[in-house]
């Protein structure tokens, strides 16, 4: 017979509330409508609920850890047969067990008893009962569009689920982040006996931009110049999200990294629905075929705009 310490999981130290809490966890996550069909599941919970029978009340625990399995033979014996662990009476110290504190909720003892111990179906009352259970979460991923994950929409999605193919159309809020699970109610597996059907979950994966990069709910995008651009100063086209080419002024000197803010211009914050900006980040392209008269041009300005670029950097 293995130790009834060792098949609740405590040390032999254990309080009495540590080990009715130790039992109603194994009960908990072993019981039979938990896991329907599976024997391991099913002799853990047994031997769970005989340890429970001994350790969990005080005189039998006392007579347990004297004389181990002989306890039985003393002559305020252990457990007899047919005798339910969840019964009240003797001496036990930390009180019958409520199943209802078990399973957190209106527990039928006839599915209990009849599918734990191999009875043939429960009955309360007389009458067989059986029991509604909430249908399992379907779980889904899809990846979509950057500009619909920034701006909104719908997309359709294809779940298997009870056997059949379904296409859905689901509403993707504007704004959505990536890694975000989108709930439908009612779209998982069927309940059972008059139970709800579960939900399907939808993970969000968002592609990426060719130009756009996502830093919370603002936008960055590169905008390359030429080197007499970023100089002087010039007007340029630059892309936005939703409102296609604007132009935008480059002040004189401007540097490679200066980053330009159109505001307003960002991603739509789902929570608040205020948007964010667009960053305009400057990069500057210089010529790599120059010609002698380009090489002398660059050098008379160097002399007369002389500048030190590395200055202060280290």
């Amino acid at each position: 017979m293995a130790d009834f310490y060792q098949a609740l999981g405590v040390p032999r130290s254990s309080s009495a509330e540590q080990i009715r809490k130790a039992y109603k966890k194994i009960a908990r996550e072993n019981h039979p409508d938990v896991k329907p069909g599976d024997a391991a599941a099913s002799d853990r919970f047994k031997q769970a609920a005989e340890a429970y029978e001994v350790l969990g009340d005080a005189e039998k625990r006392k007579q347990y850890d004297q004389y181990g399995d002989a306890y039985k033979h003393m002559q305020d014996g252990g457990p007899q047969p047919g005798r339910s662990p969840f019964a009240g009476g003797g001496n036990r110290g930390s009180g019958p067990i409520d199943l209802g504190d078990i399973f957190g909720g209106e527990v039928d003892l006839g599915d209990i008893f009849g599918s734990a111990f191999g009875g043939g179906g429960g009955r309360a009352g007389g009458r067989s009962r059986t029991r509604s259970r909430r249908g399992a979460d379907i779980q889904s991923e899809i990846t979509v569009p950057f500009q619909l994950a920034a701006t909104g929409g719908s997309y359709d999605v294809t779940v298997q689920g009870d056997g059949k193919v379904d296409r859905l159309a689901i509403k993707v809020p504007a704004g959505v982040q990536e890694g975000s699970v989108i709930r439908l109610a009612g779209q998982g597996e069927a309940g059972s006996g008059g139970g709800s059907a579960g939900d399907l979950l939808i993970t969000i994966h968002v592609s990426s931009h060719a130009w756009f990069k996502r830093d919370g709910n603002d936008l960055l995008v590169d905008v390359p110049l030429s080197v007499a651009e970023a100089t002087l100063g010039a007007k340029v086209d630059v892309p936005t999200l939703d409102e296609g080419l604007v132009a935008l002024t480059i002040p004189p000197g401007a540097s490679s990294g200066t980053k330009l803010r159109l505001r307003g211009k960002g991603i739509v914050d789902p929570k608040t629905k205020n948007r964010g900006d667009q960053f305009v980040v400057i990069k500057i392209v210089v010529p790599k075929n120059v010609s002698d008269r380009a090489q002398e041009l660059l050098q008379e300005l160097d002399r007369e705009a002389p500048v030190n670029p590395r200055a202060g950097s280290w």
